[in-house]
């Protein structure tokens, strides 16, 4: 083989190996797959495992808007003890929103997406205690940037709102919570 095709090999299986190394770290990094959101308040960190794999467009919309920074500033305007604390409007009086509406997203224990509508089925992400949601109007395709976390199980709630994510750390954070405390900043963090 002649030197110069020799190069032009070496120069080949460089810049596909390149290649081949960049999609892989590319891929990992940006899949939602067992990622953590921590939500960094005033009294303290959240952290809470989203679940893309139940609530793919629910999950896309909330990391999108994370990675806005959307979030960094606002305040928990609702809190019920006992119930739920509920963040993410820029207004800070539960009427705002992030200008887009996703469908009501809930998947069945079955395997089933259902969207756009409240379902009665077994759901896979059920309010159990930390459970991560989109807060909504009446209309089920409402859903924008509000999001709550559940403070105890809150099984009414199942089939009508999308859980996309439960709280792995800071439950006693969550319970901290009260109405106006400040979300200082939320960011993805990789397991």
């Amino acid at each position: 083989m002649k030197p110069n095709n020799i190069i032009s090999l070496l120069v080949l299986v460089a810049v596909a190996g390149a290649g081949i190394y960049y999609f892989m770290y590319r891929t990992n990094t940006t899949s939602m797959e067992g990622n953590i959101v921590v939500i960094e308040t005033d009294k303290g960190v959240i952290k809470a495992e989203l679940r893309p794999e139940e609530a793919p467009k629910t999950v896309a919309n909330f990391t999108d808007l994370v990675g806005k920074k959307f979030y960094d500033g606002l305040v928990f305007h609702r809190v019920v003890p006992d119930f739920v604390i509920q963040g993410g409007d820029p207004k800070g009086d539960g009427t705002g929103g992030s200008g887009t509406n996703i469908p009501l997203e809930i998947k069945c224990q079955d395997g089933s997406i259902m969207e756009g509508k409240e379902v009665s089925c077994a759901v896979a992400l059920p309010h159990s205690d930390g459970a991560l949601a989109m807060a909504r109007s009446a209309d089920p395709n409402s859903a924008s940037s509000q999001f709550y976390i559940t403070l105890g199980d809150q099984a009414f709630l199942n089939g009508k709102y999308a859980v996309f994510g439960y709280v792995t750390e800071g439950k006693e954070i969550a319970h901290l919570i009260s109405q106006g405390s400040t979300i200082k900043r939320i960011y993805l963090e990789n397991k």
